[in-house]
């Protein structure tokens, strides 16, 4: 009997999951999120969510039928794009300013490069970026859990410090961020100031390990993401252990870790690359978090590494099999 040889060129190796089954295991990992999200910031947070969401698929939409393309929107990676988007802003954030930053993230940072899976840095933290610097007024206005921002109208009465702005004074702002009522249970559920999508850091955890248990990530950034910050806040931070647990638990660190280091366009192949890209990642968020001018680092210090990734991919690639030096 002869065996028939097959030659083919790689991957060698496939799978029966798409593009649509990834992203939509995605949005089931944020939904416990979005839920939480809903509970503490109700009809503001359900308004910039909407918002974002369509801004991200209508965008995609009409950008594709312009340039007379097939439609992707089926594959629902502008629908996480549009929710990312959501958990990266305020609650009080004008519905329009969630469409212009839709529009950004999936136009000018998707869909000028080619669409998915040729975007060089992530399109939700690339429009996060973009509404910073356009409307830090608006983007800096944090508001408090309950309190429905599109039926009320006195900013002074629900706007809110976040646990960041305490644990910019270093150890020091531990004792504050006690005296102001925030504490590491409220931050593990959610009940304080901040993103939508970040404040309740147990669910963020718990989609990221959804995600693991799918596999559609992997263990490797995100622990060495989170264990970069840890070392460093415990060195840099004076030995404090609480101040470590805070500074893990407040801000997107969570959500940068699991749902945004994570993507596979941006990130390097590699297990070694994917290692000295998390703890670039760990370094960089640090730093800006203790030493910059801004209290939160997780958005910058993933969209630094994102530029670096094909740096990285370069020079961690695995050698060839029979390939000889030049």
């Amino acid at each position: 009997m002869e065996n028939k040889l097959i030659v083919s060129s790689s991957p060698h190796v496939r799978t029966n999951k798409d593009t649509s089954y990834i992203m939509k295991q995605v949005v089931i990992a944020l939904l416990p999120a979005t839920l939480a999200a809903l509970f503490f910031f109700r009809l503001s947070a359900l308004n910039v969510i909407f918002f974002c969401v369509t801004g991200s698929v209508g965008a995609e939409f009409l950008c594709q039928k312009i340039s007379k393309q097939e439609s992707t929107i089926g594959d629902f990676s502008a629908v996480v794009t549009g929710l990312l988007l959501a958990f990266n802003v305020p609650a009080s954030l004008p519905w329009w300013m969630c469409l212009l930053g839709a529009a950004f993230a999936i136009i000018v940072v998707k869909m000028v490069f080619g669409g998915i899976g040729n975007n060089f840095v992530n399109p939700a933290l690339a429009a996060r970026a973009f509404l910073l610097a356009s409307f830090p007024v608006a983007m800096t206005l944090w508001t408090r859990t309950g309190v429905n921002w599109v039926s009320s109208g006195n900013i002074d009465a629900y706007t809110t410090a976040t646990p960041l702005s305490f644990l910019k004074a270093g150890s020091n702002g531990v004792s504050s961020l006690a005296d102001s009522g925030i504490s590491i249970s409220n931050m593990l559920i959610g009940n304080i100031g901040g993103c939508i999508g970040e404040t309740s850091a147990v669910l963020i955890i718990l989609g990221g390990l959804y995600l693991m248990y799918k596999g559609i990530i992997n263990y490797v950034i995100p622990t060495f993401y989170i264990c970069t910050v840890a070392i460093l806040m415990f060195i840099l931070g004076g030995f404090n252990f609480t101040f470590v647990i805070y500074e893990l638990l407040a801000g997107g660190l969570m959500l940068g870790a699991f749902f945004m280091l994570t993507d596979y366009t941006t990130s390097p192949m590699t297990k070694k690359g994917q290692i000295i890209y998390a703890v670039l990642a760990g370094l960089i968020t640090t730093v800006i978090r203790l030493y910059g001018g801004y209290p939160e680092g997780v958005s910058y210090s993933i969209l630094l590494v994102n530029i670096m990734t094909p740096l990285i991919d370069k020079y961690t690639k695995t050698k060839v099999f029979g390939e000889v030096s030049k």
